[in-house]
């Protein structure tokens, strides 16, 4: 099994320690996404996805299924380089229809759970036997750089992961996308469209409880790597949606008065009833606002697709 490895457990120990430290110590405080995702916190996202409320993975999939041919036949990539690559579940929608355009030589799937990456690397050779396929364990923030050299790449980034990323945090990562390719090559982005409130807050509010389990499962990986004493109970799921910023935020709200303690940390952390921590934004776009972020970076958007309601956007931009 081939695996490039530029981030290890001895490297995301430091990073969660840092991470944990300076958003603990913040006011207000917060916590980055990526901690949800230990192995249970990636089963209760996948739970997240067949929900009746959230709509994003199956309109992306819809999406892909009706053009991944068009993909195919507009980019003839012969290099499919996947961010953020998890199960590569959809991808497999891009790699068949590249596979039958005749083009693609290899794929390179990149994210930071080397056990995932290679259960999801041991499961696509197997089914696309004659694919070259190269995993990369790292950071899609910091090891772009160490992507494979390729001739005419697309880069996928799926999922509408790019909404994590605050204004300032998305313009320095499309420009350091836009620095490790060539002119010519191509990015497809997914990205979820700016809708009626009603429709996007349950997506992050489900009645089944399954999301307020998903953003507790932070306070569980803190517990156990940490040796910290979160009372997972007493912290309730908040989603909102901020106008101001067009984007949702998930919160941890807490329920009483209480002081947690970070043993490997030496730290106190005291929490108000009714006191928030933000641990996630999801941004919404707008196809003139994402295209304009395109542009800054060195992106041209050549072709745009949505789903009739509008509710979820997939551009092919190429380098310029």
């Amino acid at each position: 099994m081939l695996l490039d490895r530029h981030l290890d457990d001895d490297d995301l120990a430091r990073e969660l320690r840092a991470d944990v430290r300076a958003g603990l110590t913040a006011d207000p405080r917060w916590m980055p996404p990526k901690w949800f995702y230990d192995a249970r916190g990636s089963e209760l996202f996948e739970d997240i996805t067949r929900l009746p409320e959230y709509y994003p993975t199956r309109t992306e999939r819809a999406l892909l299924e009706t053009h991944a041919a068009a993909i195919a036949r507009i980019t003839e990539a012969k290099t499919l380089v996947e961010l953020g690559s998890g199960s590569s579940e959809k991808t497999r929608l891009l790699l068949d229809a590249l596979v039958a355009r005749g083009t693609l030589g290899a794929f390179v799937p990149l994210d930071v759970s080397g056990s995932a990456l290679a259960a999801a690397v041991e499961s696509l050779t197997a089914a696309y036997p004659g694919l070259g396929i190269r995993g990369v364990v790292g950071d899609m923030t910091r090891h772009l750089r160490h992507l494979p050299e390729g001739d005419n790449r697309l880069v996928a980034f799926l999922g509408s992961t790019i909404g994590n990323l605050v204004p300032a945090e998305r313009a320095t990562f499309l420009s350091s996308l836009r620095s490790v390719l060539h002119e010519g090559e191509w990015l497809l982005l997914g990205a979820d469209l700016v809708k009626d409130p009603a429709v996007l807050v349950p997506a992050y509010d489900d009645a089944a409880g399954v999301t307020a389990e998903f953003n507790r499962n932070v306070l569980h990986v803190i517990n156990r790597e940490l040796a910290a004493d979160f009372d997972v109970a007493a912290f309730e799921h908040v989603a909102v949606w901020e106008p101001r910023h067009e984007w949702i935020e998930m919160r941890l709200r807490s329920s009483r008065d209480q002081v947690v303690h970070i043993g490997d940390l030496e730290l106190d952390v005291p929490f108000a009833a009714g006191e928030e921590m933000r641990t996630e934004i999801s941004a919404k776009f707008r196809r003139d606002g994402l295209t304009a972020e395109l542009a800054a970076a060195g992106f041209t958007a050549r072709h745009w697709w949505t789903d009739p309601n509008d509710w979820f956007g997939i551009t092919l931009a190429q380098a310029g």
